[in-house]
């Protein structure tokens, strides 16, 4: 079934609650509460479930009754976003205008360049906008600012762009201010809620990974001198694997827990610190050699290992932080990652032949 530039299957959506005629056709009227399967969405995609596939179809959606005066909202096609958006409008009479982020977020997609000028324009023809509402204008993301040209959406157009607030949750108050969005509404907040919502994502991500490494390391642990045998494998090894991990699990969620108070502007830097604090840790409690003869060499590898494992988690952060730009991240992971590679390198063969 077609409606005014979807494409659905046969059933509606369990979210949407009929259609609202228009000239350029009918458009779906989205619920603005979140039912059971919502809440389970959320939380499946947080844990990596389904996270790709979370989308919902571009085009034009109806919130309660709206008019040809009633403003129009623009966000992304991650369900996610336009489900915190359809909830914030609660009471409220609107249009929300989908684009084709491919399933990505509005901040994550306006730096890819799919939140985007060109798709925008695209989108406004295809769904007949200019039909449906007597207006001219479109309250974009801020988040979106960095994707979206507001003065060629207007010369290819004829909408005009503003920015609303940088959260959903503020659009009540900034449409009852006329629009107009006070200084608290413009600031990007990443508080410890906002960090650690990507830990569980992160953990999923990377451990299957760390896992495999982790049992490389057991392995090779007991194989050191040419013992081979499972005490071995159980005593050095077991403990190498446990340490690999614990500087995996130290980084996911050390790193966005304490972003702020951590040294240096860099991830790397901050994941490089973790693991040394990790190192520390394990030296105080007796887990790394603290004395007899070359003791400092045998804690040599770990030194390297270790806070190379953290820099490497922590650069995964760059792409879910506030903190950073897209040149900005591309710098440090050109900077970064040999140094990394190098130290986690020589870690391991230190560890192994000295």
């Amino acid at each position: 079934m077609t409606t005014n530039g979807h494409q659905f299957a046969a059933a509606p959506a369990p979210w949407t609650d009929g259609c609202v005629d228009t000239p350029a056709g009918a458009v779906p009227r989205v619920r603005t509460t979140w039912s059971a399967a919502d809440r389970l969405g959320a939380w499946k995609v947080r844990w990596n479930l389904g996270r790709m596939a979370y989308s919902v179809a571009p085009g034009l959606y109806a919130v309660g009754t709206p008019s040809p005066e009633s403003p129009v909202f623009v966000t992304a096609s991650y369900k996610l976003s336009f489900d915190h958006l359809r909830r914030a409008l609660d009471g409220l009479d609107g249009w929300i205008l989908v684009l084709d982020t491919h399933g990505i977020n509005v901040w994550c997609a306006a730096g890819k360049g799919t939140f985007g000028t060109g798709e925008l324009v695209a989108r406004l023809a295809a769904v007949r906008l200019g039909e449906v509402v007597r207006h001219r204008r479109l309250i974009v993301p801020q988040l979106g600012a960095v994707g979206v040209a507001a003065h060629e959406v207007k010369q290819q157009s004829g909408f005009a762009v503003v920015y609303g607030p940088v959260r959903a949750a503020d659009i009540p108050a900034y449409l009852a201010a006329d629009c107009q969005a006070a200084a608290e509404m413009r600031r990007v907040r990443f508080g410890l809620a906002d960090r650690l919502a990507v830990l569980p994502v992160e953990l999923v991500l990377g451990f299957p990974a760390m896992a495999g490494v982790a049992l490389v390391v057991a392995i090779a642990g007991g194989l050191r001198g040419g013992a081979g045998d499972m005490r071995e494998i159980l005593h050095c090894g077991m403990n190498a694997a446990a340490l690999v991990l614990a500087a995996f699990l130290a980084a996911v969620v050390l790193v966005p827990a304490l972003l702020p108070w951590l040294p240096g502007r860099a991830f790397s830097i901050k994941g490089t610190a973790v693991g040394l604090a990790l190192v520390a840790a394990a030296w105080a409690a007796g887990w790394l050699p603290n004395g007899g003869s070359g003791w400092l060499l045998e804690l040599l590898p770990w030194l390297l290992l270790l806070p190379a494992i953290a820099a490497f988690v922590a650069l995964n952060f760059t792409g879910a932080s506030t903190y950073t730009s897209l040149s900005g991240v591309r710098r440090e992971m050109r900077l970064a990652i040999p140094p990394i590679l190098v130290a986690g390198a020589a870690g391991v063969l230190v560890w192994l032949f000295v």
